[in-house]
C-alpha cells in the first residue's frame, strides 16, 4: 500500500491496542506503543531510499529483504528497543505485541497488491502479488480516515476499528470474487490464454489485463465482466545477438527482467551508430503508451553506452534520463 495508507493504519492499529489493559492504563504507555504502530506501518518501506541511488537498485530490491520473514521480526524488535529507551516505564512485551502486529499487517496487506513483495525470503524470493487491491485504494484509505475522525469526535476506537477491519476484510473477499469475474472473461474473450494477470485500479469496476498465449501477447482493460483487448503482439523470442547479450547484462535490464514478468522488446540502429535495445512492460498500458521500460545503447565495441530503466511517459524525457545517465 502507499505510505499515507499505511500511515492511517499505523493510526487505526494504536487506537485498536486500547483493548489491552496494559496500554488503556497508562498515558505514556498508549504513546508508545501508537508510536511503535506507526513507526511498524512505516519501516519496512524504508528501502524506498534505495531510488536515491537508482531505479535499478530500487526495482530489484523494494519489498524485498525489508519484507521478509526475518525483517518482518527484527523490525518490531528494533522499534521497542528504540522507544523503550524514550518510554522506560513502557512494558516491553505489550509494546513488542502491537509494534509487530502493526509490522505484520504492512506485509500482509501488501501482498493483495499487483507489486507484491518477497515475504517469504529466505525461504523464497518468489514475489508473491494477487492483484486485488489498487496500491492506493481510496475506499480503504477513506474508511480509516473516516475511523479516525469518529475517534476524534469520542466514538470508541476499539468499536470504530474493529467494525471498519471486518467491513474491510469483506470489501478484500468482494474484490476476490470480482477479480475471479473479470479472469473468467478474460478466457472467453481470448480462449488459448496461458498466462493472465488481471491487476486493479483505484476504480472498482476497472482492471488492467496483460496475458499470453503461445504465440501473442494480449493488453488490454475489463470493466465488470467486459474486457477490451487494446493491443496484440506476435511472442518473438529475443535475438541473441552479441549487441543484445551485451545489453542484457546491463544493471538496468537485469532489474526490467527480474521484475517484469510479461514484457516485449525492440532493437534499433540509431543515427549515432548505437545499437538500442528496449525491453517494454505490458503490465501498465496507459494513455496508449507502455510507461515502464529499460533501455541500452550500445556502441560498435559491445560497451552499454548509456541505460536506464523506470517509468517514462514520453520520448522526450527518456532520451534526457539516457543523456544523464551517459554524462554520470
Amino acid at each position: 500500500m502507499d505510505t499515507g495508507t499505511h500511515l492511517v493504519m499505523g493510526i487505526a492499529i494504536g487506537g485498536l491496542a486500547l483493548v489491552d489493559p496494559v496500554v488503556a492504563e497508562s498515558s505514556a504507555m498508549f504513546g508508545a506503543v501508537m508510536a511503535g504502530t506507526i513507526l511498524g506501518q512505516q519501516a519496512p518501506d524504508v528501502d524506498t531510499v534505495l531510488k536515491l541511488r537508482n531505479n535499478a537498485i530500487y526495482i530489484r530490491h523494494h519489498r524485498g529483504i525489508t519484507h521478509s520473514i526475518p525483517a518482518t521480526i527484527l523490525w518490531p524488535i528494533a522499534i521497542t528497543a528504540i522507544l523503550s529507551s524514550i518510554v522506560p516505564d513502557a512494558n516491553l512485551l505489550h509494546l513488542w505485541l502491537w509494534t509487530q502486529i502493526a509490522v505484520f499487517l504492512h506485509v500482509f496487506v501488501d501482498i493483495f497488491n499487483a507489486y507484491g513483495t518477497q515475504a517469504f525470503r529466505p525461504l523464497s524470493k518468489k514475489w508473491v502479488a494477487l492483484g486485488v487491491i489498487n496500491t492506493f485504494d481510496p475506499f480503504i484509505f477513506a474508511l480509516h480516515c473516516v475511523g479516525i475522525v469518529l475517534w476524534v469526535f469520542g466514538a470508541n476506537p476499539v468499536w470504530t476499528f474493529s467494525v471498519m477491519y471486518v467491513i474491510i476484510v469483506g470489501y478484500y473477499i468482494l474484490r476476490f470474487m470480482v477479480q475471479r469475474a473479470v479472469k473468467k472473461a478474460v478466457h472467453n474473450t481470448i480462449q488459448d490464454e496461458e498466462y493472465v494477470i488481471v491487476a486493479p485500479t483505484m476504480r472498482f469496476f476497472y482492471w488492467r489485463i496483460a496475458a499470453a498465449s503461445k504465440t501473442h501477447y494480449y493488453v488490454g482493460r475489463a470493466y465488470r465482466r467486459s474486457v477490451n483487448i487494446y493491443d496484440k503482439f506476435e511472442i518473438v523470442p529475443l535475438p541473441r545477438t552479441p549487441y543484445v547479450n551485451a545489453a542484457m547484462q546491463d544493471e538496468n535490464l537485469r532489474s526490467f527482467v527480474s521484475f517484469s514478468p510479461l514484457y516485449r522488446w525492440e532493437i534499433a540502429e540509431l543515427p549515432s551508430g548505437l545499437t538500442e535495445v528496449r525491453l517494454i512492460d505490458l503490465r501498465y498500458r496507459s494513455n496508449d503508451r507502455y510507461p515502464f521500460v529499460a533501455v541500452a545503447h550500445v556502441n560498435d565495441d559491445l560497451e552499454v553506452v548509456n541505460s536506464y530503466t523506470g517509468w517514462i511517459f514520453s520520448e522526450d524525457k527518456l532520451q534526457r534520463k539516457l543523456q544523464i545517465g551517459a554524462s554520470e
